[in-house]
């Protein structure tokens, strides 16, 4: 009779414990990480293009004298995306998250405005200083795309985890305190279609 009890015991732990590993308990916390670690890298390449605006800036400064407004908008831009402090809930708080990127939109938008005014100054293109910067802006540019895209991809998997059964249920049981993560949006300006004028 004990053989049986033993037995017993076991299929029912081994029941439970199947049934906890098929509900996502583990997974719920492992897709939060994820989401955490994609956006770190975003805010790393963020970080990297901050740093090289300086030098950049630097570099024009030298040269375009005249271009005094355009530099200015870069290192504004820059010092209101750097000066930004995030919440520690900037993930699952939109006006936040949305503030953030906006921040990070108008850099965008006044380097390629400083890359513009490059081209009115031959001297300042051919400068290898300059080249060098314009190369990694561009390897930072896209550095950033492929960051923003994990990010999205870590969100969308977490995000579908928590409203999708059984997780939705193992997340309101055991992590009643997670909650969805926002997730970027393309700039109204993009979503416009281009004017081609010949």
């Amino acid at each position: 009779m004990s053989f049986w009890k033993t037995a017993g015991r076991f299929a029912a732990l081994a029941a439970l414990t199947l049934g906890l590993s098929a509900c996502g308990i583990n997974e719920i916390p492992t897709q939060d990480e994820q989401v955490k670690a994609a956006w770190s890298e975003v805010q790393n390449q963020y970080q990297r293009r901050a740093d090289l605006i300086p030098n950049l800036v630097a570099t024009v400064k030298g040269y375009a004298k005249q271009e005094e407004t355009v530099l200015k908008e870069v290192i504004e831009a820059r010092a209101h995306a750097t000066q930004m402090t995030l919440p520690a809930d900037v993930l699952s708080n939109p006006d936040a998250f949305k503030k953030y990127e906006q921040n990070q939109a108008a850099i965008t938008g006044a380097l390629g405005r400083l890359l513009a005014v490059s081209e009115n100054y031959p001297d300042l293109k051919s400068n290898q200083n300059f080249l060098a910067l314009q190369a990694q802006l561009e390897g930072t540019e896209n550095r950033i795309a492929v960051a923003r895209k994990d990010y999205i991809d870590a969100v969308q998997r977490y995000n579908t985890m928590l409203r999708t059964i059984p997780t939705r249920w193992t997340a309101a049981i055991f992590y009643s305190d997670l909650k969805p993560r926002e997730t970027f949006s393309a700039p109204v300006k993009a979503q416009q279609p281009p004017e081609v004028k010949f």
